[in-house]
């Protein structure tokens, strides 16, 4: 390892990021990432909490939620403020059920727990779509693969980065 690289796994690993996350912002280049990531002393495990700690809207949150498509793991980016619409989930993806994932499964398929699931730097490689309601803001914040620990980073590039398909999957209100 350069030094370079040294100071850089040593930055991530100060970030308070999820070790598995910090790699993987290393590996991806994303190095300037780290210094913007915020741990708070409390959870920030749902999207109120986390907009609360931050102090910006509950819609310039991304939730990364991983749901079961006939039994294969999908991630979906959500806003904060927008519940996911299961049967546009199923329509988008041609699945015959699409069902929340069980905490074990996201943990295995990911290597973070609920609550800080990054939208990115998973353990496995998983379909990943991003609800189109990402994109109304200049920047988001996710999770850094803790309860306690998020990043900002603009919408377009999240998704970018993630490998998402954009798709409307958000629940319609009335």
């Amino acid at each position: 390892m350069t030094t370079t690289a040294a100071t850089d796994a040593d930055d991530a690993e100060d970030s308070g990021a999820h070790p598995l996350f910090a790699r993987a912002l290393l590996a991806m280049g994303l190095t300037e990432l780290h210094p913007r990531i915020r741990r708070f002393p409390d959870a920030t495990r749902t999207a109120a909490e986390a907009a609360a700690a931050i102090g910006c809207e509950l819609s310039q949150i991304c939730k990364s939620l991983v749901f079961a498509a006939d039994q294969e793991p999908v991630l979906v980016l959500m806003d904060g403020a927008s519940r996911v619409d299961v049967d546009r989930v199923r329509a988008e993806l041609g699945a015959e059920r699409v069902t929340r994932a069980r905490p074990d499964v996201v943990r295995e398929t990911t290597g973070y727990a609920i609550g800080g699931v990054p939208p990115f730097g998973h353990r496995t490689r998983t379909r990943v779509l991003a609800d189109r309601s990402l994109l109304a803001h200049d920047v988001v914040w996710a999770a850094a693969g803790t309860p306690h620990t998020v990043f900002p980073m603009a919408p377009g590039d999240l998704v970018a980065h993630a490998g998402a398909t954009l798709v409307d999957v958000r629940e319609r209100t009335s």
